[in-house]
């Protein structure tokens, strides 16, 4: 009973001489890799963002519409003035088209048989950048790095839509242009390649308040959303 006791003793003993306190600093060497490469702890962020401007340029698709195929090319550019906070700006100008969905309604011989469809033709704004979450990937014997990247902020969005074409049923090329400011969010990922390069995948969000396509003497608005998912290389400097 006695040596039970002294053996809990002497492990309690042994396990607090041999407490570590792991820093972002620490760097640890292990025998068994390469001597040439270096494996750091959790808490080190290799790639740092604070004090550094980044620019970004990319494309992508616009997910949102049901009656429209959209693509989106974007560019970006901010600056952290923290690690974790920062702002950024984005440009897209986004290019779609009626798909097939809204092809089949036109087909379909029945009266009054047209999709109404908004379709964005670019926006631009600037988020407030939140950036805590930090990751490594161990594959490959690799090490990659990446943050996770929110973001809030307004935007102004330009659309057309056919709203004359859809309330007088009659078929034109008639198009009635708009601008809306919106509430606007991103949600990326950001992988780094070296210390200035990098590739980033983008959600990024806008909601904006625009009037119903109805034939009431009365405006009625509506909140309207555009989704676009977009990969580009950014730069860090």
């Amino acid at each position: 009973m006695a040596g039970r006791y002294l053996l809990i003793l002497a492990l309690v003993i042994f396990t607090h001489v041999l407490e570590v306190h792991a820093s972002e600093r620490d760097v640890y060497n292990f025998s068994w890799l390469d001597p040439d490469k270096e494996v750091y702890v959790l808490q080190n962020r290799k790639y740092r963002k604070d004090g550094k401007f980044h620019i970004n340029l990319g494309a992508g698709l616009t997910t949102s519409g049901s009656f429209v195929d959209a693509k989106s090319f974007q560019g970006r550019a901010g600056y952290f003035f923290r690690e974790d906070w920062g702002f950024e700006f984005v440009y897209a100008k986004n290019s779609g088209v009626e798909n097939t969905a809204a092809a089949s309604i036109r087909s379909d011989g029945l009266t009054g048989s047209i999709p109404f469809r908004r379709i964005v033709e670019g926006y631009m704004g600037g988020m407030l950048m939140w950036s805590p979450f930090y990751a490594k990937i161990n594959t490959f014997n690799k090490i990659i790095y990446l943050d996770w990247l929110l973001g809030l902020g307004v935007a102004k969005i330009d659309e057309k839509n056919n709203k004359d074409e859809f309330l007088t049923g009659l078929t034109n090329n008639t198009e009635t242009k708009l601008s809306h400011t919106g509430i606007m969010w991103d949600t990326s990922l950001k992988f780094y390649l070296n210390e200035n390069w990098d590739i980033r995948g983008d959600m990024t969000v806008i909601h904006y308040k625009a009037e119903k396509p109805t034939r009431s003497s009365t405006k009625e608005e509506t909140y309207y959303s555009n989704w676009d998912l977009s990969l580009s290389v950014g730069y860090s400097f």
